[in-house]
């Protein structure tokens, strides 16, 4: 029997995983990461609750297999936190997803498998994986694309994808959570959570007020011709498209175009001001290994519950950068978010979104 560790969260989609896993006849190890949480509000980190824990437990006892839980409080703290608190101060919108999958789950988490003795090491996400006739391995859309996770995977390289196992991507979610009942698993009623799991059910600009190093200051609202509207409570606090506590008075709605990080300037306008055809990503991971030697065309994603959108994506500097061209405007293009390309289901890679060029004009 092969041996495989399976991250499990104390959630309906790890449980399933090893379960199905230990149906097809590996040698299953469940095992929990402790990750860091806000001094005093461990219990409402949802990755690994005490609750979260004692039911991965009992997932593990249903199943009969081993289960373990290893200390990553500090190495997320250092890695995925920080990059959370320096993507914010450098005036983008971080997902934090993306450095945990990275550093995380399939690095530190990956690591101890292989440790353990293990060939693979299985997660819930929704997505697959496959194997060409040429020994490269490829990352692919969910089945169920609802719930597809394949966006926030990207990062992984060939030989991270070689050990990975998603077994619950080949199935839609209804299913996932019937075959959970089905095998008596005491999680299958379990809801979902779409929070940052380290927020502790704060928000992000409680989080950012307490854990930034300094204090964000303020500066002018201004629109693009550059006359001022107001003043904002520093850029760290708001994000691209943006509507809503912008304390400005207006006649029509107003939202965040852009942050003038040489000026501090928070940039408002219309709505029909937002979206732009084009923007540059970077560091880039083409899933494949290989760089496109030429523009080619794709479907892009420019965050998790995005549609994609039909562009042409143009590689640079040997393919660590790249330009996005989309075919009609994207309104919500947000720096710090990941741009993911698409042929079909089959991911080609991504990078993250970089700062575009202020546009914002002082009045003379």
């Amino acid at each position: 029997m092969k041996k495989v560790v399976v991250a499990m969260s104390g959630g309906v989609d790890s449980s399933v995983a090893a379960a199905l896993l230990k149906q097809q006849g590996y040698e299953v190890i469940g095992m929990m990461l402790r990750l860091w949480s806000q001094p005093g509000q461990e219990d409402s980190n949802r990755c690994c609750t005490p609750e979260s824990m004692a039911l991965a437990r009992r997932v593990a006892g249903t199943l009969d297999i081993p289960f373990y839980v290893q200390d990553a409080r500090q190495v997320f703290r250092e890695i995925v936190v920080e990059y959370f608190l320096e993507g914010y101060a450098a005036g983008g919108t971080p997902n934090p997803c993306l450095a945990c999958n990275r550093h995380i789950r399939w690095e530190f988490l990956l690591e101890h498998a292989l440790a353990m003795g293990a060939e693979s090491m299985a997660t819930g996400h929704y997505a697959r994986r496959r194997t060409t006739e040429d020994g490269r391995h490829t990352l692919l859309a969910a089945v169920d694309q609802t719930k597809d996770q394949s966006y926030v995977l990207h990062v992984l390289d060939q030989a991270q994808l070689a050990r990975a196992l998603f077994p619950v991507g080949e199935y839609p979610k209804t299913e996932v959570r019937a075959m959970a009942e089905k095998l008596g698993l005491p999680v299958h009623k379990r809801p979902d959570s779409q929070d940052l799991c380290f927020l502790a059910g704060g928000g992000a600009r409680e989080f950012l007020r307490q854990y930034l190093p300094q204090e964000p200051p303020g500066g002018e609202i201004v629109t693009r011709s550059g006359r001022v509207l107001g003043r904002h409570q520093g850029l760290p606090f708001y994000t691209i498209g943006q509507r809503k506590g912008l304390g400005l008075s207006s006649p029509q709605p107003l939202y965040v175009l852009e942050k003038d990080l040489a000026r501090n300037a928070l940039v408002v306008g219309r709505a029909d001001e937002l979206g732009t055809h084009e923007l540059f990503a970077a560091p880039v991971q083409w899933t494949a290994g290989t760089v496109p030697d030429k523009p080619f065309r794709a479907s892009v994603k420019i965050r998790y519950t995005a549609q994609a959108a039909q562009a042409e994506v143009t590689p640079l500097e040997g393919g660590a950068r790249v330009r996005v061209c989309f075919d009609t405007p994207q309104r919500d293009i947000t720096p710090g978010q990941a741009a993911v390309f698409y042929d079909r289901d089959l991911v080609v890679g991504g990078g993250v979104i970089l700062q575009p060029p202020v546009t914002t004009q002082k009045e003379k």
